[in-house]
C-alpha cells in the first residue's frame, strides 16, 4: 500500500477518518526530575466515549483506554498530569472536543513540543464533498467517495438522519496542520468497516447506511473546515493535494486495516473483569515493557504483534497500521518522539487506601491476568531498576491492584514508584470458561447442565459478567463465512455443534454432525476441553518480558536453501534486545523451522521446547531422549542446543520439507498459526518430564522423535509443569498464598508466534 493513501482508506479508525525510595522526599525528587526535565513541553488530549445517546450502541472499554494512556504517559514518558486533558462520555461532545484540541494543543504547543492525541470511540463514514482518489484495492471497496469520522457524544443528535455532526478526517487533518510542532502522535482506536456485536465482542463502528450510501456531513462540520482553511490560508485544491500526499504532521497510528474491525473486548473474570480496546490494551502494555530507545519502524513490528495477539486471542483479525508525515524521518524516531523516562515495569503505585497499597497494572498481559488477582509478589524498584522491597498482591479490581508490604519498611511507597513482577500466582482451580452461544436456542439449558458436570469446565452465559475463553454453539452461515475469511479449509456443516473463539470464528476439527445430540456433542468435546485448558494454563505462565533468566532464543524459518525470517530474544530483563531481521508473519506452508537456544547464565538451565498449533494441539520438540529426559534437558552454561535434532547436523543444500529424510524436521503446513514455546528453569522439571516420558513409552515412540501429545494427555503434562514451577518458586521466596507460584528468577517461558499462509 502506498503511504500517501494511508489517510483516506487504511488503518481502521485512522484510515477511516482520513488522517491524509520509599520516602516522600526521594520519590518527589524523582518525579520532579521526570516532570521538569530540560526538554520541550509535553501535551496530551485523551478522549474515550463509552456512553452514547439512545440509538447508538454503547461501548465498554473506551474510558479504560483513556486511563491506560494517561498512566502510561505520566509514569513512563514523564508527562506532567496537569498537561494531560481527558474527555469522556457526555463531556466528549463535538464542541468540547474541538475546543479542547484548539485551546489545549494548538494554542499551547510550541515548536519542539510533544503532542499526543488519542481517541477511543465509534467511527463511521460520511460522504466527502471533495474526496481524494483511492487505489484499486479490495481493502478500499465501498469507501471511495467517503471520508471516515470520529463520532463524538452528540454526533447523531440532529433532527435529520441524513446529516450527521461527526468530526471528519479532513477536519482532523486541518487541526493537525494548525499545530506549531511536528512532534505529533495521533492514536485512534475505532473502525468503520462494521459495527455491532459478534460473540462476546463489540466493535467500534456505526453502520449508518441510508439507501445506497452513507449520510452527509452537517453544515456545521463543513463550516468548521472552511474556518480552518481560511485560518491556514489553504484553498480547497491545496488541501486536497496535501491530503493526497499523506498525513498532515508527525505520526498517525490506527487500530486496524481499512477492512478490519476494532474490538471492544472484556478481560479477566469476576470482580477483576474490565473492558478495553484490543488495540489500546496491547499497545500500552507493550510500551510499559519496551526496554529502550527504539525507532518507531522497529517498535511497530513488536507493537503490532502485541496488539494483534490480544485480538487473535479473541479470534479476530486486527492488524494496526501507522504512517508518518511525507518527507520526514519520523519512523526512525521513538514513539511519542520520547525516550521512556523510567525502567520497564508491570505496575506503578497509585497511593495508599485503608492500609493497602493500590497500583496500576498497565504492563500485565491479557493472557496472564488471572495470575495477578491475588498472591502475586512485586518488587518496588528505584530509577536504576534496583529492588527496594516487595509487595504481595491481595486483590484486583479491573487494572487496579491492591497489596501489602512484605516484611518491615520504614514508610509506605509513594505514588509513582514502579513495581516489577517477582512472582505470579496462578490459580490452582483454573477452569475453561465456555460461553453459551445463543445459536444453541432451546438446547442451551441442557448444554449448561451437561457442562457443569465436566471437571474444570465452567459454562457461562454471554451476559453473566464473566469473560469466556471460548464459545460453544451451532454452526451458522455467519460462522461459515468467518471460517472462510480466516482461511480455514475445514468448513463444518450448518447446525453442527462445536467450539468458537470469542469473536465467533469456528475452531477447526471441533464440530460433529448436524444431527448430533447435545449429550453426544458434550461428551465428544471433553478431550478438546482439556487441550484448550492446557493452553490457557500455559498462557498464564508466559513471561517473555519479565523473566530474569539470561538466555537467547533464535527461531529461523527457511525454504529452498534460503532464510525467509529470523526472530530472536536475548534476556535477562534489563538486557532484553529483540534481534529481528524479518518478522515471522505470513510465511509459506512447506517452510522449515529451526530453533536455537543459548544459555547465557553462569549456571546450568533445564530447557524444553513445545510447538502449539492453531487447533491447540501440543507437540514436545525437546527433550526427546525418552530414556533420560532430565539429563537431555540440561543445557550447560554457555552452551547451545538446536532443535529439531538431526543426525549429522543440518544439510543446507537440501529442502527437507519437500524432500523428506529419515530425520524429523519441523515443517509449516496448512494455514493458521504455530507457537514455539521455550521453557527454561534453574532446576529440572521432573514431574513434567516423567509424565512426558511415560506417554512416550505408552505410544512406543523412539528417542529423537517429537511427541505429539494426545488431547487427554496435554492437561496432565501442563499441570505437572505448573507443579514443578510452584515447588521451585517456594524454595526461593516466601509465598503465603495457596496459589501456584511462578518465580521470574527461576523460570522463563518465552513465546514465538509464526503465521502460515499458502505457498
Amino acid at each position: 500500500m502506498k503511504r500517501r493513501y494511508f489517510l483516506q482508506g487504511a488503518g481502521g479508525a485512522l484510515g477511516a477518518i482520513a488522517l491524509s525510595q520509599w520516602d516522600l522526599a526521594r520519590q518527589g525528587d524523582r518525579l520532579n526530575r521526570v516532570l521538569a526535565q530540560p526538554t520541550s513541553r509535553k501535551l496530551a488530549l485523551l478522549v474515550g466515549i463509552n456512553r452514547y445517546p439512545l440509538g447508538i450502541a454503547p461501548l465498554r472499554g473506551c474510558v479504560t483506554d483513556m486511563e491506560m494512556q494517561r498512566e502510561l504517559l505520566v509514569h513512563r514518558f514523564g508527562f506532567n498530569p496537569q498537561d494531560i486533558l481527558t474527555l469522556s462520555d457526555e463531556n466528549a461532545s463535538r464542541a468540547n472536543l474541538l475546543d479542547a484540541f484548539e485551546s489545549h494543543l494548538i494554542d499551547q504547543a510550541q515548536p519542539g513540543d510533544v503532542v499526543v492525541f488519542h481517541f477511543s470511540g465509534h467511527g463511521a463514514l460520511v460522504r466527502d464533498p471533495d474526496p481524494i482518489p483511492l487505489p484499486r484495492d479490495p481493502r478500499y471497496q465501498g469507501v471511495q467517495g467517503y471520508n471516515g469520522t470520529m463520532v463524538p457524544y452528540d454526533g447523531r443528535l440532529g433532527s435529520n438522519p441524513n446529516l450527521v455532526n461527526d468530526i471528519m478526517g479532513k477536519t482532523l487533518f486541518l487541526l493537525m496542520s494548525a499545530l506549531k510542532t511536528d512532534q505529533v502522535t495521533v492514536m485512534l482506536d475505532s473502525c468503520h468497516s462494521g459495527g455491532g456485536t459478534r460473540g462476546d465482542l463489540r466493535f467500534r463502528a456505526l453502520e449508518t447506511r441510508f439507501g445506497d450510501g452513507y449520510p452527509d456531513p452537517s453544515e456545521q462540520e463543513l463550516m468548521t473546515q472552511e474556518t480552518w482553511m481560511s485560518r491556514l490560508d489553504l484553498s480547497a485544491a491545496e488541501l486536497k493535494q496535501q491530503r493526497s500526499q499523506g498525513i498532515a504532521k508527525g505520526v498517525a497510528v490506527g487500530s486496524a486495516q481499512a477492512n478490519q474491525l476494532a474490538a471492544d473486548a472484556s478481560f479477566g473474570r469476576g470482580a477483576g473483569r474490565f473492558f478495553a480496546g484490543a488495540f489500546t490494551y496491547g499497545v500500552t502494555r507493550y510500551l510499559w515493557q519496551q526496554p529502550g530507545n527504539l525507532p518507531l519502524q522497529r517498535v511497530f513490528v513488536d507493537l503490532s504483534r502485541s496488539a494483534r495477539d490480544v485480538a487473535n486471542s479473541s479470534g479476530i483479525q486486527q492488524a494496526p497500521v501507522f504512517a508518518v508525515a511525507p518527507g520526514s524521518d519520523h519512523d526512525q524516531k521513538p514513539l511519542y518522539f520520547l525516550t521512556p523516562q523510567t525502567p520497564p515495569a508491570e505496575a506503578v503505585v497509585l497511593g495508599e487506601e485503608n492500609g493497602e497499597i493500590s497500583f496500576w497494572l498497565g504492563g500485565v498481559s491479557s493472557q496472564s491476568l488471572e495470575a495477578f488477582e491475588e498472591g502475586a509478589v512485586f518488587a518496588a524498584i528505584d530509577a536504576q531498576g534496583q529492588e527496594l522491597a516487595q509487595i504481595e498482591q491481595t486483590r484486583r479490581d479491573g487494572l487496579r491492584g491492591y497489596g501489602i508490604v512484605q516484611g518491615e519498611a520504614r514508610s509506605l511507597p509513594q505514588a509513582g514508584r514502579l513495581l516489577r513482577e517477582r512472582v505470579r500466582g496462578v490459580p490452582p482451580d483454573l477452569s475453561l470458561r465456555l460461553g453459551l452461544d445463543p445459536s444453541l436456542e432451546d438446547d442451551l439449558n441442557e448444554m449448561r447442565s451437561l457442562l457443569q458436570q465436566i471437571r474444570q469446565v465452567d459454562p457461562v452465559p454471554l451476559d453473566s459478567g464473566e469473560t469466556p475463553h471460548f464459545l460453544i454453539g451451532r454452526m451458522t452461515r455467519t460462522a461459515q463465512a468467518l471460517a472462510v475469511e480466516h482461511g480455514s479449509r475445514d468448513i463444518s456443516q450448518l447446525a453442527s455443534i462445536g467450539l468458537f473463539t470469542r469473536g465467533l470464528v469456528p475452531i477447526p476439527q471441533s464440530f460433529g454432525q448436524p444431527n448430533e445430540s447435545i449429550a453426544a456433542a458434550a461428551n465428544r468435546l471433553v478431550p478438546r476441553f482439556q487441550l484448550l485448558l492446557a493452553g490457557q494454563i500455559l498462557g498464564s505462565v508466559l513471561n517473555s518480558d519479565t523473566s530474569n533468566l539470561n538466555l537467547e532464543v533464535q527461531v529461523e524459518v527457511a525454504q529452498n536453501n534460503q532464510t525467509l525470517a529470523r526472530s530472536g530474544t536475548r534476556g535477562s530483563r534489563d538486557l532484553v534486545v529483540q534481534q529481528r531481521e524479518h518478522d515471522l508473519n505470513r510465511l509459506p506452508s512447506g517452510s522449515e523451522v529451526l530453533i536455537e537456544v543459548t544459555n547465557h547464565e553462569d549456571r546450568d538451565l533445564y530447557v524444553s521446547l513445545l510447538a502449539i498449533g492453531s487447533s491447540g494441539r501440543i507437540t514436545v520438540l525437546y527433550p526427546n531422549d525418552w530414556d533420560a529426559p532430565e539429563q537431555a534437558s540440561r543445557l550447560a552454561s554457555g552452551q547451545s542446543l538446536i532443535a529439531p535434532e538431526h543426525e549429522g547436523g543440518r544439510n543446507p543444500q537440501r529442502n527437507y520439507c519437500t524432500n523428506p529424510s529419515g530425520d524429523f524436521h519441523l515443517c509449516l503446513t496448512g494455514r493458521g498459526y504455530v507457537e514455539i514455546l521455550t521453557i527454561a528453569s534453574t532446576r529440572p522439571l521432573r514431574d513434567a518430564l516423567r509424565a512426558i516420558a511415560r506417554i512416550a513409552g505408552e505410544t512406543g515412540l523412539a528417542s529423537r522423535s517429537p511427541l505429539a501429545l494426545r488431547d487427554e494427555d496435554s492437561l496432565n503434562v501442563v499441570e505437572a509443569l505448573l507443579t514443578d514451577m510452584n515447588r521451585h518458586s517456594r524454595g526461593d521466596i516466601e509465598v503465603r498464598t495457596a496459589r501456584n507460584a511462578v518465580n521470574v528468577n527461576q523460570m522463563a517461558a518465552l513465546s514465538t508466534m509464526i503465521e502460515i499462509v499458502d505457498p
